[in-house]
């Protein structure tokens, strides 16, 4: 017996993945709308956020990977909220995904501030206001901090003393001479390239040396 054309095609197989992907994309669209809604203080603080939900949540990253999207994110122009949603959305969902996800990002800070441009006068002269925002800045501080030692213990425990000494190094020049952030990163760019492909260039060699020592163990067999 001949199959219809719908089995041919695997229709059921194509309905699930359809469904798995409609499920992913809604689950990011809510998830960008909520860590955009209630992240304060800048891009920074959104990391944290961001890892506990895909990672620790969902566990749809694993750790290791998320640094690397964050860190994309941080090299990239814009901001680093943007950026985050547009590498996570494109890792989960490609460019429906990072469509999605973006659009979730953006819509509260645009609500918030359109709102708050029409009674901008009120609020920049409210004491009650005024403390609020002193409040936040303290917590943006400590969730900052939490940020920076999650991803140096990282490092720490994997014991990668070049990204250990390069780190240091870039908080020292940064922090203490004052050397453009833009400027660290470029650095860190170029550093990261050339020992990427000295790595790559050694591990070649390696696996011709060990093909080579095979076929010589071959031979005298």
């Amino acid at each position: 017996m001949h199959r219809n054309h719908a089995e041919l095609l695997g229709v059921p197989e194509m309905e699930e993945k359809q469904k798995n992907k409609r499920y992913v994309l809604r689950k990011l669209f809510f998830a960008s709308l909520y860590l955009s809604t209630f992240t304060f203080g800048g891009g920074y603080v959104i990391v944290t956020l961001l890892k506990e939900k895909f990672v620790d949540q969902y566990h749809w990253i694993d750790e290791e990977e998320m640094l690397d999207l964050v860190a994309i994110a941080q090299s990239c122009p814009g901001a680093i909220a943007v950026n985050g949603a547009i590498v996570v959305g494109y890792k989960l969902a490609g460019l429906t995904g990072v469509l999605c996800s973006v659009i979730a990002t953006v819509i509260p800070p645009f609500v918030i501030l359109t709102a708050i441009s029409f009674c901008y006068a009120a609020f920049r002269s409210n004491l009650f206001v005024g403390w609020m925002l002193k409040g936040m800045q303290s917590g943006v501080g400590a969730v900052i901090m939490e940020v920076s030692w999650g991803m140096a213990s990282g490092i720490v425990r994997e014991k990668q003393y070049l990204s250990i000494i390069i780190m240091v190094a870039a908080f020292i020049a940064n922090y203490f001479y004052k050397v453009s952030a833009i400027v660290l990163i470029l650095l860190c760019i170029a550093l990261g390239v050339i020992l990427t492909l000295y790595r790559e260039k050694k591990a070649g060699k390696n696996d011709r040396s060990t093909s080579q020592d095979n076929a010589q163990k071959g031979g005298r067999l």
